[in-house]
């Protein structure tokens, strides 16, 4: 993995990420995980085993009853952020969602 892919993941997650675990998990949580499920599909820049890992992965993490603890999910999760960071380098324009308390 090249340094510069390193450094935008260290910016996305240090600028972007809220850092509390899973104590996020509630509704905004929810909505947000479909908010980053609609965003990565409907740009088209996933496609094949990596859409398909990058769903499992979103719904891995949509699961509260064994919740994902373990670096991968986040691993290969981090990697498609940045991969669509680098194709996409604005703000996602989201219309406010009065249920989203973040």
């Amino acid at each position: 993995m090249d340094q510069q892919y390193v450094a935008d993941a260290r910016h996305i997650w240090q600028s972007y990420v809220p850092r509390r675990g899973n104590v996020n998990w509630d509704t905004s949580y929810e909505r947000l995980l479909a908010f980053v499920r609609q965003t990565s599909v409907e740009s088209g820049l996933f496609s094949g085993e990596v859409a398909t890992g990058l769903m499992s992965d979103l719904d891995r993490l949509a699961t509260f009853e064994s919740p994902a603890t373990g670096d991968e999910v986040f691993d290969r999760l981090t990697h498609r952020v940045v991969d669509w960071c680098r194709e996409h380098p604005e703000p996602v324009a989201r219309v406010h969602d009065p249920l989203v308390q973040r």
